[in-house]
């Protein structure tokens, strides 16, 4: 019974028309668990809304956390680490905020603002029901070394401009954190104008800081779109091998 819960949940495999059903189900739940986002009233339809919703959610991540095991097979440790992995931490995210209407144990809760910003924690529980979003998943786990090696070179070269700028000019940037905001600024070429400098340095350094931020962050933009072609490409190749089967 679990083993036909965790393939239903996880979508164990292609073609597998229960878990396809399953996941659109979600989809389709989180979305309507959105609707009370876009307004600022509060009104009956809302809190029936995210009443059921959240009933769903919850049940959701009872099933994972039960099949947990099958998924993460490190035998009973699953069920002990499956709550602190990135997806069940999002899961608990989109549940908690709205736990303070379910249950009034949770009403000092409603006091805070941002229980309201919580439950957009709710769009990144689709990561798991989406096949779009399944596909970047990998794209992003393949080129992990690549990407992290390109953020680390990012990071470097905004450290080194704003330590440069920030010697250069003084006077314009008071703060350290104001260079490292302009270094940054710089580097994606946003160019937003509040803080710049206005020696004839500064601005060779600016110039010379937004032409190597182009390349830096075309990088990441490459290594991701080759990445994300290739699974396309793996993909294709597997339901065409399923519609053969089949």
């Amino acid at each position: 019974m679990r083993k036909k819960t965790y393939d239903l949940i996880e979508k164990a495999e292609y073609g597998n028309k229960q878990s396809n059903i399953y996941d659109y189900f979600m989809l389709l739940t989180i979305v309507i668990s959105l609707i009370p986002l876009f307004f600022k009233q509060d009104n009956y339809v809302f809190r029936v809304i995210d009443k059921v919703t959240v009933t769903i959610f919850i049940i959701d991540y009872m099933l994972r956390l039960i099949t947990a095991d099958y998924k993460l097979k490190k035998g009973w440790k699953s069920f002990l680490i499956y709550p602190f992995t990135f997806m069940a931490i999002i899961d608990l995210l989109s549940i908690l905020p709205s736990l303070s209407i379910i249950s009034k144990g949770f009403k000092a809760l409603r006091a805070l603002r941002m229980i309201r910003a919580f439950r957009v924690f709710k769009v990144f529980k689709a990561i798991r029901y989406s096949k779009s979003f399944r596909i970047i998943g990998n794209v992003l786990k393949k080129s992990r070394d690549s990407l992290i090696a390109v953020c680390v070179l990012a990071f470097g070269y905004i450290l080194i401009s704003a330590l440069i700028i920030y010697n250069v000019e003084p006077d314009t940037f008071e703060t350290f954190f104001d260079a490292f905001y302009w270094a940054t600024v710089s580097l994606t070429t946003v160019g937003y104008g509040d803080i710049y400098p206005v020696s004839v340095m500064g601005r060779v350094i600016t110039m010379v800081s937004s032409i190597f931020g182009i390349a830096i962050v075309a990088l990441p933009a490459g290594i991701i779109t080759a990445g994300y072609m290739s699974e396309i490409d793996k993909t294709d190749e597997e339901d065409e091998y399923i519609d053969e089967i089949d």
